[in-house]
């Protein structure tokens, strides 16, 4: 059975009252404190929100707005308490370069924004970070632009040699196909040849355009595996014509670039119409993709003779070349177009050991492929 436990005296009721008031007094004291703290922090937190010169955007877990500090409301305007951040995130315009993008402003040029985002663990929400890169994407592309003028001072110094070989070559097949005592087979040769000089003046002339023009236009998204077996399907008959062993291999999945895909197939084509010349017949060349960090890697190698460490610096010079009928812009058009999409062509080779060109170029983001997902 249950036993009443014995009453408690006046003496007991009030030293336990006192030990109870202590105890709240205690916490009071404490609350009070933490509430100091938490006001102290909040205070700091607001400073260094508004002196970030970086603008800070605060999502809630279901993506709308709860917080902004200055520079984001330079950048954005006055933006009511939850919006969704989808809303906001269709007033950014891609550009050439993943992850950054053009925010239209009113009566001023646009800024050039680059976007991240941290989650939020605790609340399911999110920071997303917007950074003004305009003046350092105008002193990139300043910079740009005064290597592209110095090499065209180079270009304009070699046009007259350049245009003159195959000028007068052509001129001196067309100037024998007048003379009347040529029979007709001799005649025909004679015109195939003025016809070849031609076509390689025509194709000078058109890589000089291109290297002149140098920006890559007509952006879209496209996937990687897809431009691989698309230049297979084109360099296949080419390797079989010349007897040289052809392969070609994608590890790159799903994943998309965002660019002018003419421009980066003519580049990759340029690497691989050198590889097969590189290595003749019984040759051997491999054409691979993959994913290598945030960007997609494009490899064409070759057990060909490889090149001297002493001439793989000239390589990508305009009109540089070792070959008799090469115009020596195919390879700085391919760097060209690389550095255009925010990326590289790197070079390794060594005599006897054949060489490997790598086309790096970032891949699409998740923004890129799809602006009105969540994540920029």
């Amino acid at each position: 059975m249950n036993q009443t436990p014995p009453p408690m005296d006046a003496a007991s009721l009030a030293e336990a009252f006192q030990a109870f008031a202590r105890a709240s007094d205690e916490l009071t004291q404490a609350y009070n404190g933490l509430q100091g703290q938490v006001g102290e922090l909040t205070e700091r937190l607001t400073l260094l929100m508004a002196a970030l010169p970086a603008g800070v955007v605060l999502l809630d877990g279901t993506g709308a707005v709860e917080q902004l500090n200055r520079a984001a409301i330079r950048m954005l305007g006055a933006v009511p308490a939850t919006t969704p951040w989808s809303v906001l995130l269709a007033r950014f315009e891609h550009t050439d370069t993943p992850g950054e993008y053009f925010l239209p402003q009113d009566g001023d040029a646009a800024l050039r924004v680059s976007i991240s985002e941290t989650p939020l663990d605790t609340r399911g929400g999110r920071i997303v970070l917007l950074h003004d890169v305009t003046e350092a994407w105008q002193m990139r592309t300043q910079t740009t632009r005064t290597e592209r003028l110095a090499a065209m001072g180079e270009m304009v110094a070699s046009l007259a040699h350049q245009l003159r070989t195959p000028l007068a070559a052509a001129l001196l097949y067309t100037g024998h196909m007048a003379t009347t005592d040529l029979d007709p087979l001799a005649r025909a040769r004679v015109s195939e040849r003025a016809l070849e000089r031609l076509r390689h003046l025509e194709k000078l002339i058109q890589d000089m355009l291109i290297f002149a023009r140098g920006e890559a236009l007509g952006r879209e998204s496209f996937g990687v595996c897809d431009l691989v077996a698309e230049l297979a399907h084109t360099i296949e008959p080419v390797a079989q014509r010349r007897g040289v062993a052809f392969s070609a291999d994608c590890a790159a999945g799903a994943r998309q670039l965002f660019g002018n895909r003419k421009e980066i197939a003519g580049a990759l084509i340029n690497l691989l119409e050198n590889a097969l010349q590189a290595v003749g017949e019984g040759g051997t060349v491999a054409f691979t993709a993959c994913e290598d960090g945030a960007n997609a890697m494009f490899a064409v190698q070759d057990n060909g003779r490889g090149i001297p460490q002493e001439l793989q610096a000239r390589l990508f010079e305009p009109f540089y070349t070792t070959r008799a009928d090469g115009t020596g812009l195919g390879l700085a058009i391919a760097r060209g177009v690389a550095r255009a999409h925010g990326g590289e062509i790197n070079l390794k080779s060594a005599p006897g050991e054949g060489t490997e060109f790598s086309l790096v170029i970032p891949l699409a983001a998740v923004a890129d492929s799809d602006k009105s997902g969540a994540n920029p």
